[in-house]
């Protein structure tokens, strides 16, 4: 499968052009959002390459690395504006915190990490809300908004960070 890959970059690499710009998005936005292959954020938003700071992992977890990632983004790259982006039939919805001990029970050593699941999908993107708000690390935190995108329809629902 790498290989695929590999030479996908070839044939990109074969038409590529500098675009003539440095590592500071556009729009002045950061997106952090779930990695489910599912969500084609650039696409979902009407996005172009260098408009924004896209950061994801498992669930759009706000963990100490993603604030690591939009302290840097503010700070050094100029964004003002966070976005975060959960999903309705997330799998972190399905896992527990017992999928840590079973990684333990097979490797035999337990991971330093939470898995950070939940049940209640706007519940855990007001969570998320709430850790960007109060790190003391980031500027700004006036413009932080959160959503569930729906993998069905394809559309971004708000939630009330209340």
């Amino acid at each position: 499968m790498t290989d695929r890959l590999v030479e996908a970059n070839e044939h990109y690499a074969s038409a590529f052009t500098d675009p003539g710009m440095d590592a500071r998005p556009v729009l002045h936005v950061a997106v952090v959002a779930c990695m489910d292959a599912r969500l084609d954020l650039h696409a979902a938003l009407g996005l172009e390459l260098g408009d924004c700071h896209t950061i994801r992992n498992a669930g759009g977890v706000v963990t100490d690395d993603v604030i690591r990632s939009l302290t840097i983004s503010q700070r050094k790259l100029g964004t003002r504006s966070i976005v975060l982006i959960h999903h309705t039939g997330c799998g972190l919805e399905a896992l527990t915190e017992d999928f840590r001990t079973e990684l333990e029970m097979e490797v035999g050593q337990r991971p330093a990490w939470a898995v950070e699941s939940f049940r209640d999908v706007d519940q855990d993107v007001r969570q998320s809300m709430q850790r960007v708000r109060t790190s003391p690390f980031l500027l700004h935190t006036d413009d932080v908004r959160g959503f569930v995108f729906d993998v069905r329809t394809g559309l971004l629902r708000e939630v009330d960070p209340a």
